[in-house]
């Protein structure tokens, strides 16, 4: 499934080739967000869409110069320590633009950029990111593809691979 949605935003990114890469007015972004999800919700200040399942909330405040990204994953009293210690591994190498959080009694995934910068693209691939920590929480724990080197997460992803080999099960 996380195939799948990597190659959406591939796609997206090809439809928006096109244009310059500058920085989005709220109704571009407005324009982003229905194009990944034509039921999205706007309102002041934010929109409420769903991708992959994943339901996600984009906010921004044009005076103070910021937008985010959000998700919940899961609240934070059904969380053992070692997924704490295992998210905050892969805000080091694996997790890349989109983080994960602790606030309001859950863990989320965010992607937080100045909103006066932000393009089309890392748009497009901030909430593809912040898709993809919700979904690999538990097993990658990865926000697409790439490791920053450096942590712990590449040697994890390892043993996990190797865990599910020995199973049999597929990747």
């Amino acid at each position: 499934m996380r195939r799948c949605f990597l190659a959406l935003l591939a796609g997206l990114l090809i439809v928006f080739a096109g244009s310059a890469s500058q920085a989005l007015t709220v109704e571009e972004m407005g324009d982003v967000v229905q194009r990944l999800d034509p039921e999205a919700k706007g309102g002041d200040n934010h929109w409420l869409f769903k991708i992959e399942g994943v339901d996600l909330s984009l906010v921004y405040d044009e005076d103070r110069d910021r937008m985010r990204v959000v998700a919940v994953i899961a609240p934070v009293n059904e969380l053992t320590p070692q997924q704490i210690v295992r998210c905050l591994q892969a805000n080091f190498d694996s997790a890349l633009d989109a983080r994960y959080a602790l606030a309001n009694g859950a863990l989320w995934s965010a992607f937080i950029h100045p909103l006066g910068s932000l393009d089309r693209e890392e748009l497009i691939s901030g909430i593809g990111q912040t898709v993809n920590l919700v979904t690999s929480f538990g097993t990658t724990y990865s926000s697409g593809g790439l490791v920053y080197g450096g942590g712990d997460s590449q040697q994890l992803q390892r043993e996990l691979i190797d865990k599910l080999l020995e199973r049999g099960q597929a990747i």
